[in-house]
């Protein structure tokens, strides 16, 4: 190489410009490899901080609510605590002064055992056996089947599998230690799978429900069933959440559930099987989008980190405008103006080829959905993001860290319609281990859905 010759001393700079990028993605590569294979530590985040934040709540306006439990409203239990009869001290007499109250919350230890006495007989008229039930009855079977799981325990079981995460033998372990309850783990799955069947006429209305909400949010992940590959679906409403849990990943379970005629708005990630539904307003997401925006830079050079940069801004200037607007910095004319004159930058701004093919790659996925990304300052109130389906669907996957996934479909579809169950009351506000309990014991529904 001739050191005189401009040419080979750019091509020379060029050279090793790419080896260092080569350098730094190989050893993201290899910690990427070593994270998958770490199972003693699956979510750690590298070594320490060499100055760390002083652990626990902070002093001043951030501390927040002081932490403590109020006073009961009901008192179950009073008991005494009297004074010693002498000074544990010096042996003076003790005189009282004041009694002060001390308040104690406490689980009962001891199961309820129930007997109901089911009294049996036959219709004069049609001789048609007629048999009583009790409230708390959470089944009608006598004989072999009359030793039964009361319905809080049942919906204690569900809250322990499906919110907890533990196995079904810790299910077992947690009711027998906890309150001398004897179950075995075939108990528990079978308590599981029924309230499952149970619970499918309020999965069907939670369907309906989310069909026909104005505006859905749907993402998915990876799912395991029987050790095969299938995918958790969840599909969030303003009033429902619904789970499917599907051996594939395309756009057939949104369609089964909202219909290709859905004509609400979907705020999704930008998969392209919601393009489908044709009828519907979409909101892209875009926190992906500036997610993209930032791996883009990671390796960038030069010009290449122009158009990503750009991006970016344009996305936190809608983002900017749309808190402005919500804080009354901005009229609403003022910013349907603002949205028009932001959305002809964007255009201008992707439509021209570039040529890196990364930054092309982003502005063709761009360009297609340009008029899927402003969609929230046309409609104030409208998430720019997914966030409730990421939120959502969190749910699943620490269940799936957990304990993986099903071993079968029909452990699977209980899953899905308990998740969507327990998620639903959620949104609520409702105790779903109350609601199912109530539920399993026939008594009316205090989910409320609309008709």
């Amino acid at each position: 190489m001739d050191a005189s010759c401009p040419g080979c001393l750019a091509l020379q700079r060029r050279v090793t410009e790419l080896t260092r990028q080569v350098e730094e993605l190989t050893r993201k590569l290899d910690e990427a490899h070593r994270a998958g294979k770490r199972q003693a530590a699956p979510f750690a985040k590298g070594p320490p901080k060499a100055e760390p934040k002083r652990p626990g709540r902070k002093p001043g306006r951030d501390y927040g609510t002081k932490a403590h439990r109020s006073p009961p409203a009901t008192i179950d239990e009073m008991l005494e605590a009297p004074l010693p009869n002498l000074c544990p001290d010096c042996g003076g007499p003790v005189e009282e002064v004041n009694v002060a109250s001390q308040y104690q919350v406490d689980i009962p230890r001891r199961p309820i055992h129930r007997q109901f006495n089911v009294h049996i007989g036959r219709c004069r008229q049609c001789h048609r056996r007629i048999q009583g039930r009790h409230p708390l009855q959470t089944s009608d079977a006598l004989g072999a089947a009359a030793s039964q799981v009361g319905p809080d325990a049942q919906a204690a079981i569900v809250e322990l599998n499906k919110q907890g995460g533990l196995s079904h033998g810790k299910v077992v372990h947690c009711l027998e230690s906890f309150f001398g309850i004897e179950l075995s783990r075939g108990g528990s799955v079978h308590t599981v799978l029924r309230a499952g069947r149970r619970c499918e006429p309020i999965y069907d209305k939670i369907c309906a429900t989310v069909k026909q909400s104005d505006w859905v949010v749907p993402d998915e992940t990876g799912w395991r069933v029987g050790g095969h590959a299938a995918w958790l679906h969840t599909l969030v409403a303003p009033q429902a959440t619904a789970y499917v849990i599907d051996p594939t990943r395309g756009g057939a379970v949104a369609a089964r559930i909202l219909g290709l005629d859905y004509d609400g708005t979907m705020i999704h990630d930008g998969w392209s099987p919601y393009d489908h539904f044709v009828k519907a307003r979409h909101q892209q997401c875009l926190r992906h989008l500036l997610k993209r925006c930032g791996e883009l830079l990671e390796t960038a050079t030069r010009g290449a980190v122009c158009f990503p940069r750009r991006v970016r801004d344009l996305l936190h200037y809608a983002l900017d405008l749309r808190d402005r607007h919500d804080g009354g910095q901005v009229s609403d004319h003022g910013l349907y103006v603002a949205r028009g004159r932001l959305q002809t930058i964007f255009d201008d701004l992707i439509f021209p080829p570039k040529t890196n093919q990364a930054n092309e790659c982003f502005a063709q996925h761009l360009w297609n959905h340009r008029d899927d990304l402003f969609t929230f300052l046309a409609y104030p109130g409208l998430d720019a993001s997914n966030w409730r389906a990421e939120l959502a669907i969190r749910f699943g996957v620490i269940l799936r860290k957990t304990w993986g996934g099903n071993r079968t479909w029909t452990g699977a579809r209980a899953q899905a319609v308990l998740m969507s169950v327990w998620r639903s009351c959620w949104q609520h506000g409702l105790n779903a281990m109350t609601f199912l309990s109530h539920f399993l014991c026939g008594q009316p529904t205090a989910l409320p859905l609309p008709p």
